[in-house]
């Protein structure tokens, strides 16, 4: 592959019971789009009594590694998906439920993590959101990448591995 050429993302997809619908139709989408490698399922079991947390980690956790270059997460309002996701360090994960917000996540914020809530998005809305999300790519070389920079230089000085430039007030 030229180096000019954009890599497929490998993405991850989860949900609880209250966004399982909408992750399988969304999941089934990407698996579909050539922009997309892989979709990888975070695996959820209600009957084991897990629930959102346990899998907005685990799929979290592929994304910090690498094993995964993004995770959709999908639960009733995606909020305590993002919620949990942000708990790993390195990933950057948001709930965005308009076009506006899902572009600038990603090229803003360079936001690895899309969280939706099935309980806010109709599955249409939510298939746009989801193509639009595969489209954008963040642009290290862009003026939002000292601000990523600063939010990733916050996160090191709260684990102790880093310095930030400010304290937390």
């Amino acid at each position: 592959m030229d180096s000019t050429e954009e890599r497929p993302w490998r993405v991850v997809v989860g949900s609880d019971d209250a966004g399982e619908q909408l992750a399988r139709l969304l999941a089934d989408d990407l698996s579909h789009d050539a922009r997309v490698a892989s979709v990888t399922d975070a695996g959820f079991d209600p009957a084991s009594g897990e629930s959102y947390p346990d899998v907005a980690a685990r799929a979290a956790h592929l994304v910090a590694t690498g094993a995964a270059d993004r995770a959709l997460l999908v639960c009733g309002t995606g909020l305590g998906m993002a919620i949990t996701a942000n708990k790993v360090p390195g990933v950057r994960a948001v709930t965005a439920h308009d076009p506006f917000s899902v572009e600038r996540s990603v090229l803003s914020n360079d936001a690895q993590v899309l969280c939706l809530g099935q309980r806010v998005v109709g599955p249409e809305l939510a298939r746009l959101l989801v193509r639009q999300w595969t489209g954008h790519r963040f642009d290290p070389a862009s003026p939002s990448a000292a601000k990523v920079a600063a939010i990733s230089a916050h996160e090191r000085a709260a684990l102790g591995t880093g310095t930030s430039t400010e304290t937390p007030a």
